[in-house]
């Protein structure tokens, strides 16, 4: 039977045991913070599959965290921001999948990396940036996360950083994160279609691990709980620095 899925997803069997502990990891992350389940899966995921073909699986994984988490997180979502954010990205995904298909994408995700490692930084010095106040940082916020979205699928840490730049109580980030990556969800959907990257294939692995991911997603939010709260915005910032950090660190030395 292992070896039967394992050839329908086009992949060996320890390669597709490895990728759903990864997926459930991911899950679990994402269930806690309300973000980085594609992050994670693209950075060490990449070991066995290129990130092109990623991109498509992650779009499951996302999907299926969503719907799991869409209920709490629609009424406790800051949804002007969210909607602004998943308008922006929309707009923005098909220039990065259009670079993907045609440019290095490796470089491409150095460079993505490199401004969310950037962004991370300045916000756990206490940097304050301003300019993510106005609406140009909050629809500008949204199209460099549909850039990035196509590019490495890592969208979600560049909204992350969006949102936990707002004096807004932990619930309320976390909420909004949940329900932009719902919304764009639906509309990157279209996108990975027109350009042909939703085939098959990827849907199998997509709903192959999707089971992995949300049994993580389910475990991840029963740790979110109240008295850990405090700890959930620089807990986050961390994450994105050490999961940018690691995706350069992999690229720079070629693992």
């Amino acid at each position: 039977m292992i070896q039967s899925g394992s050839a329908a997803l086009a992949l060996p069997p320890d390669h597709l045991a490895l990728l759903g502990l990864i997926c459930f990891l991911a899950g679990l992350v994402r269930g806690f913070s309300g973000f980085a389940l594609s992050a994670m899966v693209m950075a060490s995921g990449a070991l066995i599959l290129p990130p092109v073909q990623l991109i498509p699986v992650c779009w499951w994984l996302e999907m299926t965290a969503s719907l799991f988490m869409m209920r709490g997180g629609w009424r406790e979502a800051n949804r002007k921001v969210a909607l602004g954010l998943a308008i922006g990205s929309t707009i923005g995904v098909p220039f990065g999948l259009a670079l993907t298909t045609q440019v290095d994408v490796e470089t491409s995700k150095l460079i993505a990396l490199g401004v969310i490692a950037s962004l991370a930084a300045l916000q756990l010095a206490r940097v304050q940036l301003r300019f993510l106040a106005s609406n140009w940082g909050l629809y500008g916020s949204g199209w460099m996360a549909g850039l990035a979205t196509g590019l490495a699928s890592v969208g979600g840490m560049v909204v992350a950083l969006y949102v936990l730049a707002q004096n807004a109580p932990p619930r309320e980030m976390r909420a909004s994160l949940v329900v932009f990556l719902f919304l764009g969800s639906v509309t990157t959907a279209l996108s990975l279609l027109a350009f042909g990257l939703m085939d098959r294939t990827a849907i199998a692995r997509g709903l192959a691990m999707a089971g992995p991911a949300a049994l993580g997603v389910i475990l991840g939010q029963l740790s979110f709980v109240p008295r850990w709260e405090h700890f959930y915005k620089p807990l986050c910032l961390v994450l994105l620095l050490a999961l940018a950090a690691w995706g350069i660190f992999r690229m720079v030395l070629g693992i």
